[in-house]
């Protein structure tokens, strides 16, 4: 009897170790996962600022940031920042990952700051509205669902790559019918997009968790990936929706 006692008191607590282990993987990684909304969010909000100054400034801003050839410097630097980001990641330290993410954030907002010279301003809000409506019920669903998304991923991915080839025949047809076609697609494949990379990122915890220091700047990098998911989508739904000034 005194057996049976003990083999089930070990059992239970092993049981016990196991759910406390699961607890403590659970806890990680919401940790883990707000990390990389608060560093999203901190960038959109850094790129929305700058933005916005560029728009109070007014004329000047306009005629010196996207009407001399400075716009070409502005046009390309946040792609430069996304190349140093995922080239330098593994020697880079937190710290200074995390400012060049910052850095990149401001610059961006230099490149959005002209969307106010462009766009009406209810458009322009009423983009971003439905753009984290739809940013978020993308990233839940992406968070909760059981199902794998990693064929979806795959597709998506291709489908990003004829985005861009049309975008860039587009710049020579400049048809308004293509134009339309493209920005419809493009909310559809980052939206979709944003559930497959919360689910990637949500998977990769595992990976990361070990090394405090590696999980600190895959929080940055998923906060990147995310940030340019938020972008594109916002960037679509406004040439859809908005009206021009």
């Amino acid at each position: 009897m005194s057996d049976f006692d003990r083999n089930a008191s070990a059992r239970w607590g092993s049981g016990v170790a196991q759910a406390g282990t699961r607890a403590d993987i659970d806890q990680g990684l919401r940790s883990y996962m707000l990390g990389i909304y608060n560093h999203m969010t901190l960038g959109l909000a850094i790129s929305g600022l700058v933005a916005m100054g560029i728009y109070m400034i007014g004329g000047p801003a306009k005629a010196l940031l996207y009407q001399s050839p400075l716009k070409w410097v502005i046009m390309l630097a946040p792609l430069a920042f996304v190349f140093v980001l995922s080239w330098r990641f593994e020697k880079m330290s937190y710290s200074s990952l995390l400012g060049t993410f910052w850095a990149f954030a401001a610059v961006m907002g230099l490149s959005l700051g002209s969307i106010g010279f462009i766009y009406k301003a209810h458009s322009i809000v009423t983009a971003l509205l439905a753009t984290t409506v739809a940013f978020a019920g993308m990233s839940l669903w992406g968070y909760t669902t059981k199902r794998a998304l990693s064929g979806m991923g795959s597709f998506l991915l291709m489908g990003l790559v004829g985005l861009i080839v049309a975008s860039l025949v587009n710049i020579f047809l400049q048809s308004s019918v293509m134009q339309f076609a493209i920005s419809a697609i493009g909310v559809l494949i980052f939206a979709g997009l944003t559930a497959w990379d919360t689910q990637r990122l949500k998977e990769e915890y595992d990976y990361v968790s070990h090394d405090g220091e590696l999980m600190q700047k895959s929080s940055v990098m998923g906060a990147l990936t995310l940030y340019l998911n938020f972008i594109n989508m916002f960037q679509f739904i406004l040439s859809l929706t908005g009206s021009r000034e």
